[in-house]
């Protein structure tokens, strides 16, 4: 079935629920513009010095090198960073806060991304879960305190020919150390996930509360290499809507859309409206 069918039959179950859970990977932002890190060719696209270091997305955003080469590693979290801030969500943001709003506020948002542009976009922000964290905040590297602040309290400049934070570079005001972002890593076990866990806790405490025959499931973006996404928005016993224009397989009763995030949410909103 064409995938502009499919988007009827999802604007039928939306249209038809009662709540909706809107989960995201990273297929969400690249409409925004954010770069895709799917394979070592589009993050050395993206990041051409680590190509010359063989270094993958995985190597690359690991907590040792905040210690190794702390500049380094705040070239690539900090280039992220800014990049994120200045980029504008796309249109697509602003449809699902429109559903979710005629939904009467009932719904949450279960996301992989750390660029923050859920709360840009004015979602409450009560109602996220950003489960492997968010680049607008940060941590002390070395877990001197569970504390965790906002990236607003430093400016982290970047060249970008070497990919290499320029001095003075983040620094926890507790014990001087470096900081870090507040965002789970690969090999990552300093990862202080209390400001994650609180989320999670009102996510449970809603789904709980939520009848699942009166759930949609708007899945966008979320791919199989990391599937925390996939998983959670599959674990739900509701109508789940699937849009990658990769990724396609859905379990039986969900609708597939094989298309890109912003192409699909309008296509589906032209239905709704």
């Amino acid at each position: 079935m064409d995938w502009k069918e499919n988007c009827k039959l999802a604007a039928d179950a939306i249209s038809n629920a009662e709540a909706l859970l809107i989960g995201t990977g990273a297929g969400m932002g690249v409409d925004s513009g954010l770069p895709d890190f799917r394979g070592n060719e589009g993050f050395w696209k993206a990041y051409p010095p680590f190509a010359e270091l063989g270094l993958s997305f995985a190597d690359a955003a690991n907590p040792k090198w905040f210690f190794k080469k702390p500049a380094q590693a705040w070239g690539f979290y900090g280039h992220r960073y800014n990049l994120y801030t200045a980029t504008e969500p796309h249109a697509g943001f602003q449809i699902l806060k429109n559903w979710c709003s005629q939904k009467n506020g009932e719904y949450f948002v279960f996301t992989s991304n750390v660029d923050g542009h859920f709360q840009r976009s004015g979602f409450d922000s009560n109602r996220l879960v950003e489960c492997h964290g968010s680049l607008n905040h940060w941590q002390c590297a070395a877990c001197c305190t569970d504390d965790i602040g906002a990236m607003s309290d430093f400016e982290v400049s970047v060249d970008e020919t070497t990919f290499l934070a320029n001095d003075p570079l983040p620094e926890c005001p507790r014990c001087g150390d470096v900081a870090r972002p507040n965002v789970l890593m690969f090999g990552d076990y300093q990862w202080i996930e209390a400001r994650t866990q609180d989320q999670i806790l009102r996510y449970n405490d809603w789904i709980r509360q939520t009848n699942s025959d009166s759930l949609a499931v708007v899945e966008i973006g979320a791919g199989t290499a990391v599937p925390t996404v996939r998983w959670e928005c599959e674990s739900q016993r509701a109508k789940l809507i699937r849009i990658n224009p990769r990724d396609t397989d859905v379990p039986q009763g969900g609708i597939s859309i094989a298309a890109g995030g912003l192409d699909a949410i309008q296509e589906i909103d032209q239905w709704l409206c």
